[in-house]
């Protein structure tokens, strides 16, 4: 199980994600990113060196916040072979030192955690406790296999046959539910 330090990171992982997603296609932004953290679950890596976290960040720089679902890798070392546009950028943990973080998106170790949880192998847990599991987050292949999507922009209240929804908080201070993964069929 991985250990979560409270400790600091610099820059923070908002900090990162603020020069980071306007560059992204999905991003429903035009200006600097207002972030906070509405939150998310993570995963554990068997080999205990991958950091596996599935953030939602709200943005509140336009005229409605938009919640963002973010998945992310934290690595020691940079990922091997990665394309360059899977970094998001290197911080400085307190505990652990220099991290190359990832757009999740686009680390093995990530989509096979995610499809380990889709098929029932592994569990959810919460994004900030150690030792906790999250209740919030479903996830339902249903038996068949098919390759999973990550949806960007979170939406309250959607569901979906086959994917993963879990709770975050919203703009007015309550938990909402929604899709991060979706399956489909192949």
């Amino acid at each position: 199980m991985a250990i979560i330090h409270h400790t600091t990171l610099k820059p923070t992982k908002l900090e990162l994600l603020t020069g980071w997603l306007p560059k992204q296609p999905w991003y429903r932004g035009d200006g600097t990113p207002d972030l906070t953290k509405a939150g998310g679950f993570r995963l554990d890596d068997p080999a205990g060196a991958v950091g596996i976290e599935f953030m939602a960040v709200t943005d509140a720089s336009g005229p409605e916040p938009v919640t963002y679902h973010v998945p992310l890798t934290y690595r020691g070392a940079p990922l091997p072979d990665a394309p360059d546009d899977a970094l998001i950028g290197t911080l400085v943990h307190g505990v652990l030192g220099d991290r190359w973080v990832y757009d999740g998106t686009r680390d093995p170790v990530l989509v096979a955690e995610l499809t380990a949880l889709l098929k029932g192998e592994v569990p959810a847990h919460a994004q900030s406790v150690d030792g906790a599991l999250d209740e919030t987050v479903r996830a339902r292949l249903d038996g068949a296999d098919g390759r999973p999507e990550f949806v960007r922009v979170l939406e309250p209240g959607t569901t979906v046959p086959r994917g993963v929804t879990a709770e975050w908080q919203s703009g007015n201070g309550g938990r909402v539910s929604g899709v991060f993964v979706v399956v489909r069929g192949d």
